[in-house]
């Protein structure tokens, strides 16, 4: 009587197992040569046993019904299934004498034996399979509630193994935000911030470019202003956002812009209106111009000049950087009269408390809403949880509540934060100066 030798385990990982592949073959091999079983063929198998498919069984079971061996060794009969399916089949075969013998560690199974005890030892199996992926997914629904991401973390972060946490890429997270920055200016494409990763060391795992679709996924990925998406629905993480989310609002109206190009309106220059040609007293216009870089950079440049409008005038450009000098030298030589100073202090620490008493009631009006918004996600939790309401519309109207909450979050952190940001004091010189 031949026998099939057959060793199956569910992952490549060697730590994931109890016994791995090469323990099986060890352990059943010197189980047949102590019995003195002939094994015809090895059928070893890294696959779950959770769904019915298994090539490798499949083909075991293929040459068994042409009768090239009668006996199965292996070491448990959940090796062989998982699922009731193969389980039905092992049963079948062995009831109808094609499998006459199956040799696990521990007992021999014979057609003669009570069927129940099989069918429990297969349902004990398949019962086990389903408990495990409940348990999974209701400690993944857990994780999410804590605002734990249950996934491997997007680039520019790392997967901390031990603490079991999502941290921050010190290297990458630097070019990730600065991707962001760059696409928010308007005049990159997504195959420039390609390259702009690309040469500053963030490449896909082979070492190439980012594909433009991989890239708009990156700049679109809430995950970076400290949000995730889980089973379609948008959750709050506890991870450290990497951009904030008026950057994030910036870079999402740049991808639809780009997408319905628009003609472009060029915005108003400072010095223009302010100045006047010296040579034909005309007025002064500005013009934009972009130098675009192999490595993605992007340079911007204002020049200056007389709108020419005589015909006559023979002053060229100049650049703006060079003119704002210009303009500097000649109001350094102005300062505050001194009675002036102490009336300008009285606005100063006046507008201080009216600011202050604003900036409070800024923050409180924001908090009322952020509370407000976290009330309508309840109900439209209970909303969904009653049916009420269709699940796409369900998850459409929470990524909104939960965009919505992330910004009034960021608005009243930096208002609190930076309570005095626009205070302005008197420089030593006497001249008025913004603090920012």
């Amino acid at each position: 009587m031949l026998y099939f030798l057959y060793a199956r385990k569910s992952t490549d990982v060697e730590d994931k197992q109890v016994l791995s592949i090469e323990a099986q073959l060890s352990e059943l091999r010197s189980l047949a040569k102590s019995e003195g079983l002939e094994i015809a063929n090895e059928f070893v198998e890294k696959r779950s046993a959770k769904m019915p498919g298994r090539p490798v069984f499949n083909e075991m079971l293929k040459r068994v019904q042409k009768s090239e061996a009668s006996g199965i060794v292996c070491w448990k009969l959940d090796r062989l299934a998982r699922n009731p399916v193969d389980g039905g089949q092992i049963s079948w075969f062995l009831q109808e004498n094609i499998i006459q013998h199956i040799r696990t560690h521990d007992r021999n199974h014979y057609p003669t034996d009570n069927v129940l005890m099989m069918s429990v030892e297969f349902g004990m199996a398949n019962q086990f399979i389903r408990d495990l992926s409940s348990n999974v997914k209701r400690g993944l629904r857990a994780k999410v509630k804590r605002g734990e991401f249950p996934s491997s973390a997007p680039v520019g972060y790392l997967n901390d193994v031990r603490a079991k946490t999502i941290v921050i890429d010190s290297k990458k997270s630097k070019v990730i935000r600065a991707a962001f920055e760059l696409y928010a200016k308007g005049n990159s494409r997504l195959e420039d911030i390609s390259n702009f990763m690309y040469e500053n060391g963030v490449r896909s795992f082979g070492g190439l470019h980012f594909h433009k679709d991989r890239v708009k996924f990156i700049l679109t990925n809430a995950f970076y202003v400290g949000l995730f998406t889980y089973g379609g629905e948008m959750h709050e993480g506890r991870h450290t956002p990497l951009i904030e989310k008026r950057l994030f609002d910036k870079v999402q109206q740049v991808i639809v812009e780009r997408g319905h190009p628009m003609k472009a309106v060029n915005a108003p220059k400072a010095l223009c209106g302010l100045l006047r040609c010296g040579e034909c007293d005309m007025g002064i216009t500005a013009e934009e111009k972009f130098k675009y870089q192999k490595n993605g950079n992007v340079h911007r440049y204002v020049y200056y000049r007389c709108t020419k409008k005589k015909g006559s005038c023979s002053q060229s450009y100049i650049r703006e950087e060079p003119l704002v000098e210009q303009l500097n030298d000649v109001l350094s030589g102005y300062a505050m009269p001194s009675v002036w100073q102490a009336e300008f202090e009285k606005l100063i620490a006046e507008d201080e408390r009216t600011a202050s008493i604003k900036n409070a009631a800024l923050v409180h009006g924001l908090r009322e809403r952020v509370h407000s918004i976290s009330r309508k996600l309840d109900r439209l939790t209970d909303l969904y949880i009653a049916q009420d309401i269709e699940r796409g519309d369900y998850l459409a109207r929470r990524r909104s509540l939960v965009l919505e909450k992330k910004s009034a979050d960021e608005q009243c952190a930096r208002l609190e934060a930076n309570a005095g940001h626009w205070l302005v004091s008197l420089n030593p010189a006497g001249a008025l100066a913004r603090v920012h």
